[in-house]
């Protein structure tokens, strides 16, 4: 029954609408992202709630396998379901639920993957089990994988990135208290060099989850980086993938949602940076099931990272015709808007917006309008004691493209209303409840003519 259901979960895909987070029907944490066939493929880590009966920390990390999700525009994900399983590999301690943040590359038209976990091995001096690196094979970017029967031998430690160089020379970077890395054989299974640590990165604070990309002949090192009392994400650049290297400055501040980890992967896709990173948005109470989020990334002209700071609405272009979930906000008034979860008892069903007093305002970016037939207006909303919502394009100086009075009710409904003539193009989209009492909204979306 286990290999059937295993089977399965390695056959089907679910397609997914996000902004951020990007992934809404599970906790993933730790994304690698990684662009192959025009495509971006994002392999994180996978949280669950710690199995009943299992002698398992309850307040700790819980990772028993891998998800591979894809998109073509940032927006639509795929989920193509189970990839690997710590019930797969031979050397894996299945009872430690350990599958921690990993990689994947492509070599050869061979998809390497790389992952760490427990190991059934127990070190000779310390009498502890060791986290070993492992690697799994495919054909094809979304699996399956089939593991290899032993870890990388000489390399122990977690949080595994490869980077390959120009000059073919593949390179293993990984953590474990500070950060190492080696040079790979071509068969991307075994080490060519011994591991060196990695000088000149700070020695206060845990330090892991190494990300090693090339720029305009700069490489960049980065890195979480517990300065304060949780991570933060920094970097340190070189000009060669072995350093050395040198501090350069801070990516991303500390979760404001209080995260105590973040890991990220930073990539080019169609001419623009993303940094791909973690926090708990769907569990604020508990930080270690979190939820993979991107935002754009940019450097300044000496080529250091312009500082980063998280937000909802995340990146890519979303089309009217869909469910915009305004709630993923671009920006939001200082007064009388907020952010709360539909369900308490259930995060992914996501949020609302809550726009209790007068002009209160939400506003969310890059609206496609693709053509000039859009002629109706759809919102999931609710008013206890009814409200009168003015939805505008780009400023709420404009004249309002719709007016909607939502009547008082005792439960949420959909309402419909005629827009005036919007032109093709893609706007910012800007709600107002325009009335003293509170309104809430769902989500948006916009039919053409029939």
């Amino acid at each position: 029954m286990k290999r059937i259901v295993l089977f399965l979960l390695l056959v089907y895909s679910v397609k997914l609408y996000a902004q951020n987070p990007i992934i809404r029907n599970q906790f993933t944490a730790d994304p690698s992202a990684r662009v192959f066939n025009g495509k971006i493929y994002v392999y994180p880590s996978h949280d669950i709630p710690v199995p009943e009966g299992k002698n398992l920390r309850k307040d700790w990390f819980c990772m028993e396998d891998y998800h591979v999700f894809s998109s073509d525009n940032l927006v639509d994900w795929v989920d193509h379901g189970v990839i690997l399983t710590q019930y797969q590999i031979p050397w894996v301690d299945s009872t430690t639920y350990s599958m921690w943040a990993p990689d994947c590359v492509e070599r050869n038209g061979k998809y390497y993957f790389y992952f760490p976990a427990i190991s059934k091995d127990i070190d000779s001096i310390t009498g502890r089990k060791l986290f070993r690196i492992g690697v799994a094979i495919s054909d094809k970017p979304e699996g399956p994988f089939i593991p290899q029967p032993e870890p990388i031998k000489g390399v122990v430690g977690i949080d595994p990135c490869v980077f390959i160089d120009k000059d073919g020379q593949a390179y293993l970077y990984w953590s474990l208290g500070k950060i190492y890395v080696a040079k790979l054989k071509e068969n991307m299974l075994e080490l060519d060099s011994e591991p060196v640590v990695i000088e000149n990165l700070p020695k206060k604070g845990l330090i892991e989850g190494p990300w090693v990309f090339e720029r305009n002949g700069i490489y960049y090192l980065t890195f979480p980086h517990v300065e304060n009392e949780i991570e933060r994400l920094e970097y340190a650049i070189g000009y060669h993938p072995l350093g050395p290297f040198k501090m350069a400055g801070v990516i991303m501040d500390e979760s404001p949602m209080k995260c105590w980890t973040n890991h990220h992967s930073i990539i080019e896709y169609k001419g623009q940076w993303y940094l791909f990173y973690h926090q708990n948005h769907f569990s604020p109470r508990f930080d270690k099931n979190r939820s993979v989020c991107i935002d754009s990334l940019f450097f300044n002209q000496d080529g250091t990272i312009r500082k980063i700071i998280p937000t909802e609405r995340g990146v890519g272009i979303t089309y009217a015709s869909t469910k915009i979930e305004i709630d993923r906000y671009s920006l939001i008034s200082e007064k009388g808007a907020e952010i709360a979860f539909n369900d308490t008892n259930d995060t992914f069903k996501g949020w609302k917006v809550v726009l209790n007093e007068k002009n209160a305002w939400v506003q969310y970016n890059s609206v496609n309008f693709e053509s000039n037939n859009y002629n109706e207006i759809i919102l999931y909303v609710y008013s206890q004691k009814g409200a009168f919502l003015k939805i505008f394009l780009d400023k709420i100086d404009n004249k309002p493209i719709a007016e909607i009075n939502v009547p008082p009710s005792s439960n949420w409904r959909i309402l419909r209303a005629t827009i005036s003539k919007v032109k093709a193009g893609t706007y910012n989209l800007i709600v107002l409840n325009s009335e003293v009492a509170t309104a809430e909204v769902d989500w948006i979306s916009f039919n053409k003519k029939k």
